[in-house]
């Protein structure tokens, strides 16, 4: 799967500290891993303080909305 990151949700991801960095990457790939999260229209995937909205087009998968709660 390719990623693409808006760039409103690139500016998020590498605005924020290490460790919450890690787990909307960590988000990312999970996304990126299970066949059942590649949906048409809008999903979200949530971490313990972080979450993500993206939709999946072919074999992309566009995130366009990142957040942490910290």
């Amino acid at each position: 799967m390719r990623v693409e990151v808006v760039r409103p949700a690139a500016g998020v991801l590498f605005g924020v500290p290490n460790d919450t960095h890690e787990e909307i990457i960590t988000l990312i790939d999970a996304v990126a891993r299970t066949p059942q999260a590649h949906v048409s229209g809008l999903a979200a995937a949530f971490g313990e303080w972080c979450w993500l909205v993206y939709t999946t087009h072919d074999d992309i998968i566009e995130v366009l909305d990142v957040g942490c709660a910290r």
